[in-house]
């Protein structure tokens, strides 16, 4: 459990906002290298890791895809030294002021969110959250110094340092979706020792927070038999509606739902039952809001599954989730893969009852 901690609070201290992954790309490649056969990058910026199988070409392939960009910000406009916001991706401004960020820009600045004084927003925005195009940046210098180091365009990250409650519950910002990297991981260290029948594909996808674009281009490139996206779900707080979201530290989600093919719902529920891994089942009952959405739609069509950990909090600086999820994602993926035999593909099916 060590490892995969000290692995994930450096994944999500680490940089790599949608469409700007570079510094994740970088962590995941030197991360996955030992555990495959080869790595390589997509011409959109994924991370393809492939563990050759066994069987003979045309060997059939499984792609895992979990995404590695993060939301975050950029400067719209700079005004007297401060910097006004726009996001990248979806984010709650109800939780921004007060935040500590890093600006990169000419050199990287640290700063924080700050909202202006109630009396000097419209009155229709007084008594209630400050929306984001009101909230600011200050960095802590001078109007002149900020215009020689920052730029309209430059990103601004979360800048919060993880937080261990527990061996088991860890806090941070970009757990979304770095946590299923993390499974990822875990899942390629668990299958190092082990032959495999079929290809596997690990990727780290792109763009996932605002185009989907790892996913279309990396499942396009790869063309898998069959692809799998691991990602992250609601976890339950007081007040939460208990049919949308599933308890930290209890266990993964199984998705459920039109981006599902039934066929391998079942396979994992009875995989996961067998393995006495605790899981409750997801509805889906439309767009998955995972790579899944896009892999599934690939070329011919993509048979698909979802595979999810509840984190607290998503999309704030402050998600939270459990290691012990983590790991049973990844543990629930090796052993899927390690049981794929050259027979599977001749008895997949769409009737098949839940």
């Amino acid at each position: 459990m060590e490892k995969i901690t000290t692995l994930l609070k450096n994944l999500i201290s680490t940089p790599g906002l949608s469409a700007y992954e570079e510094p994740a790309r970088q962590l995941i490649t030197a991360s996955w290298s030992p555990l495959v056969d080869e790595i390589s990058v997509s011409r959109l910026g994924s991370v393809h890791g492939l563990r050759k199988g066994a069987l003979p070409e045309p060997c059939p392939s499984i792609l895992l895809a979990a995404h590695m960009d993060a939301i975050g910000f950029m400067v719209s406009s700079i005004r007297e030294g401060f910097l006004f916001l726009t996001s990248i991706g979806g984010i709650d401004a109800r939780v921004l002021p007060g935040q500590p960020v890093m600006v990169h820009g000419r050199k990287t600045l640290p700063g924080i969110i700050i909202q202006p004084p109630a009396h000097l927003l419209p009155i229709e925005e007084h008594n209630k959250p400050v929306p984001l195009e009101y909230l600011l940046v200050d960095v802590g210098l001078g109007a002149k110094d900020v215009s020689r180091l920052v730029r309209v365009g430059d990103l601004i990250s979360f800048d919060q340092k993880p937080i261990e409650f527990s061996e088991d519950i860890l806090a941070g910002h970009s757990l979304d979706n770095r946590a299923s990297v993390t499974s990822l991981s875990h899942c390629l260290e668990l299958l190092k020792s082990r032959t495999l029948q079929w290809d596997l594909w690990v990727a780290a996808t792109v763009q996932e927070e605002v185009s989907f674009g790892g996913g279309y281009t990396s499942a396009f490139q790869l063309q898998p038999t069959l692809a799998i996206a691991v990602d992250v779900t609601f976890g339950r707080s007081p007040g939460s509606p208990g049919y949308k979201t599933f308890p930290i530290g209890q266990g993964i989600t199984l998705g459920w739902g039109p981006n599902i093919h039934p066929y391998l719902y079942k396979k994992f529920k009875d995989l996961a039952e067998v393995l006495e891994i605790p899981f409750k089942d997801e509805i889906m009952p439309r767009h998955s809001g995972t790579d899944a959405f896009s892999m599934q739609v690939t070329a011919e069509g993509i048979p698909t599954m979802v595979v999810s950990i509840p984190i607290r909090y998503m999309h704030t600086p402050v998600e939270m989730v459990s290691i012990k999820d983590i790991l049973r994602a990844g543990r629930l993926l090796a052993e899927f893969i390690a049981s794929l035999d050259a027979e599977f593909m001749k008895n997949i099916s769409w009737d098949v009852e839940q």
